[in-house]
């Protein structure tokens, strides 16, 4: 095993401690166009890349989406032949997304149509979010717990 404590990989974001942001989740969208779309309006994701199929551009290949807090996610249509990656079930993800601003989210969530999982509620660990759900059934937890600090 090697000691990762003073290289470039472990940079922190903040003074806890919290690890540099650098996993990103990978869902599969039957519509992916329709789910970018979602993800920027009801969340406020930034889609800074997306790629079509040759030939066929309502087939995402590959698109990319970040997260204006830090991180992002990954998306592409799902059941692409050439992709073993999209052969995974759609609508089956659970993704934790930290927010500073967790109430000014859930109204415009609530107001962009997402369906209702868990309303807001203060944890007793001291983190306050909720959950909802896309159209196409993956559930998004939006929260400001950012993870225990590395020790």
């Amino acid at each position: 095993m090697t000691d990762t404590a003073n290289t470039e990989s472990a940079k922190t974001t903040d003074a806890a401690s919290a690890p540099a942001m650098t996993v990103w989740p990978c869902l599969n969208y039957r519509d992916a166009r329709g789910a970018i779309d979602f993800l920027v309006r009801a969340f406020g994701f930034v889609s800074t890349a997306t790629y079509a199929s040759e030939g066929d551009e309502s087939v995402v290949e590959h698109a990319e989406l970040l997260w204006p807090e830090g991180g992002g996610v990954m998306l592409g249509t799902a059941d692409r032949e050439e992709s073993p990656f999209s052969k995974m079930g759609v609508g089956s993800a659970s993704v934790y997304v930290v927010t500073d601003h967790p109430d000014a989210l859930y109204e415009r969530a609530m107001a962009a149509g997402a369906e209702l999982v868990r309303g807001l509620v203060d944890e007793d660990y001291g983190s306050r979010g909720f959950s909802v759900r896309d159209p196409e059934g993956n559930i998004w937890s939006f929260g400001t717990y950012r993870g225990h600090p590395l020790p």
